[in-house]
């Protein structure tokens, strides 16, 4: 009895698929052929027509054929991009998926946020392997550089949908773009261009051009490439012991562009460059028969393809050592809980982004068996960027569908949103506000009911305290008159406090040349006290859009317009909600609160309370959501931008399960002087 025939006993007699088309699928099919019931062939590229006898099946027609199994005929890379294709469709059928080896290909690993346990090698293990070593060969991608995309075939996607912006529109365009190149390298290693003339012919598109098309893809591709900083070190430590360095790549890409890519990364000085489309042949049909005739010496190849890189340079006696992708680092975490958040473009764009920061190092054991986080800028890119980028696109949305032409970004918290929010606009004209709820609290305050309101929102020290922070009043400590029975007991120095901050206010709103028409009002976080005493100081109607609305029900009591982001009935079990302290911590400006104004309409700030490395810190998390902000733009259409909270929140909730190594985030406090309390964030997190 043949192994896959022993491997899969238990389907004996039953109805299964096998899915691909290649040798493999012709092996399986003879080994089998006694044991189970082959009903058809699945492909993602073909389904319709008939192959070794069995006819070639949707995967739909296979369903509908009542199979126990798909088997998959294929190479353990290709196995993962078959398995995320079609793995979840298979789970709701019960349909069983695995591949010839006999792995699981529907197993959910479970969130896993350390590697203890990873056989992959260090640094240090290399360089002793180096060592007896006359020369060293690397792969080139997902090894020295890598994708800001999830999967590669994303690219593909993102080719379409600049054709189809140009008027060039094919449907399936993507898998299109797959099937050519898979027939072609079943073949020979093809060029890109020759990739895209057999689409052009095999699927008459008449209207796509192989030169341009090509270039396209070329350019799409390039912007999307980092390099893995540790790998290009080991690179240059392996030319600074004087061995010859040679690259090593699959790559329809001309030997020119890669030289291209290269210089642009920085990696020169290596003593050849085979690209496998010059060659006519891949690393799995002889490229690693030329490098050993070039450098007529002993070599090690470092990859990351378990097939490609480590099997096929073993067969040719190159010695292989396998560095993790960040794909693979990311299964290995059992993606994070993710898996089942990957389906439209934008969300694997999104993973992927965060994949090359947090796997950008293969080695990522050497600072610690957790994933972790060293850099302040990394923070904001990864846990808080997409929430508040996927924030400020529902805002813009809103804002357009009102036809509101006064929006204006509350202080602080306003700082870091309004800076997005204008990236969007092709004219400037939001308006970053000054108040706060001390500013608009005493101005705002008319009557005993409203300082009874205030009151309501209980303060975290003495009443004297209270008055000199919520109203600017400074009473002696002896003069304080337990008779008086709290706030209301001085409504008369409040309410005079409140009209003479009333007309300071106003002076500074009328600087504002506000337009005809209703106000969009941005808070962050808030019940809507600022809202609700702003009102009184402005002749427009104010919109507010929140972030989050606490205490939603209460206040739609005092006449509120808010629509918020997150509603009351999202907040139960919310990451959000639970973490709106640390959110409010990172997105504030580096000024100190406005208390006030002058009579003139100037500002008068709050004494500055947070050290200058806290400051430096957050302008460094900021600087690290502009960046994802900019990138996710430039990356994905616009067509393709999707909300997506539930990944949002997954991101967002990392920020527990990942071991945070940057010291001033650790050491920085959540202030709230209205409340008086202050928190440190590690009580937070």
């Amino acid at each position: 009895m043949s192994e896959p025939a022993k491997r899969f006993r238990e389907y004996r007699g039953k109805r299964i698929a096998v899915y691909g088309l290649g040798a493999e699928a012709v092996k399986v099919l003879r080994e089998l052929k006694d044991t189970v019931s082959v009903v058809g062939l699945l492909d993602s590229c073909r389904e319709e027509g008939e192959l070794y006898g069995f006819p070639v099946l949707s995967l739909e027609q296979a369903f509908a054929a009542s199979i126990s199994l798909i088997l998959v005929a294929a190479r353990p890379g290709s196995c993962k991009a078959i398995a995320r294709r079609i793995g979840r469709k298979c789970r709701k059928q019960g349909v069983a998926l695995y591949d010839v080896r006999g792995n699981d290909l529907c197993a959910e690993r479970e969130p896993a946020y350390d590697f203890t346990g990873l056989d992959g090698p260090m640094r240090g293990e290399i360089l002793k392997r180096i060592e007896g070593k006359e020369a060293v060969s690397f792969d080139l991608f997902d090894t020295l550089i890598m994708r800001q995309v999830l999967f590669p075939d994303d690219v593909f996607e993102l080719v379409g949908a600049k054709l189809a912006k140009r008027g060039i529109y094919m449907e399936g365009f993507s898998q299109k773009r797959l099937a050519a190149e898979k027939e072609l390298s079943g073949r020979y290693a093809p060029s890109l261009e020759e990739i895209y003339s057999y689409m052009k012919e095999s699927f008459a598109l008449s209207e796509l051009v192989p030169k341009e098309a090509a270039r396209l893809e070329w350019q799409t591709d390039c912007s999307l490439l980092i390099p893995r900083k540790e790998v290009c070190e080991l690179l240059e430590t392996v030319k600074k012991q004087g061995k010859p360095v040679y690259i090593v790549t699959d790559s329809y890409y001309t030997k020119r562009q890669i030289e291209e890519l290269l210089k642009r990364f920085g990696i020169e000085g290596y003593a050849g460059l085979l690209v496998s489309c010059e060659y006519g042949k891949g690393k799995a049909q002889g490229l690693f028969r030329v490098l050993k005739e070039l450098t007529g010496k002993s070599c090690l190849h470092i990859g990351d393809d378990r097939y490609t890189d480590i099997e096929m340079a073993e067969g040719e006696s190159v010695e292989a050592v396998r560095l993790y992708s960040g794909a693979d680092l990311l299964e290995l975490c059992g993606y994070m809980g993710m898996q089942d958040l990957m389906d439209s473009l934008s969300d694997r764009i999104r993973i992927g982004m965060a994949v090359s920061r947090l796997f950008n190092n293969p080695f990522v054991t050497e600072s610690g068996e957790r994933l972790g986080v060293e850099k302040a800028r990394d923070i904001g890119y990864v846990f808080f960027a997409p929430l508040i980028t996927d924030f400020v696109f529902w805002l813009r949305e809103r804002i357009e569908r009102e036809k509101i032409s006064n929006v204006l970004f509350c202080a602080r918290d306003g700082y870091l949103i309004r800076m997005l929010y204008e990236q969007l606009l092709e004219e400037h004209t939001s308006i970053y506000f000054l108040t706060s709820r001390t500013a608009a609290v005493c101005a705002g305050a008319e009557s005993e009911e409203d300082i009874r309101y205030v009151e309501g929102m209980r303060f975290g020290g003495t009443l004297q305290e209270e008055l000199a922070e919520r109203f600017g009043i400074q009473i002696n400590g002896e003069s304080i008159s337990k008779d008086k029975g709290g706030l209301t007991g001085y409504k008369k120095e409040i309410l005079g406090r409140a009209s003479l901050a009333r007309k300071a206010y106003q002076a500074y709103i009328d600087r504002l040349f506000l337009r005809e028409g209703d106000i969009a009002l941005f808070d962050f976080v808030a019940k809507g006290t600022c809202q609700m005493y702003l009102e009184r100081l402005m002749k427009n109607h104010l919109k507010g859009f929140y972030f989050l609305w606490l205490e939603e029900e209460e206040m739609r009591g005092h006449g509120l317009d808010i629509e918020p982001f997150y509603r009351e009935a999202e907040k139960e079990g919310s990451t959000v909600f639970e973490n709106y302290y640390i959110l409010e911590a990172v997105l504030t400006a580096p000024s100190p609160s406005v208390r006030g104004f002058t009579s003139g309409g100037m500002p008068i700030y709050a004494r500055e309370t947070r050290p200058a490395e806290s400051i430096a810190c957050v302008q460094e998390i900021q600087e690290g959501i502009r960046a994802y902000f900019e990138t996710y733009r430039r990356i994905c259409p616009e067509g393709e931008m999707r909300i997506n909270k539930e990944l949002d929140e997954r991101f967002l909730s990392l920020i527990h399960q990942a071991e945070i190594r940057e010291e001033r985030f650790l050491r920085m406090q959540v202030e709230d002087p209205f409340f008086n309390r202050t928190t440190s964030l590690t009580d937070l997190l």
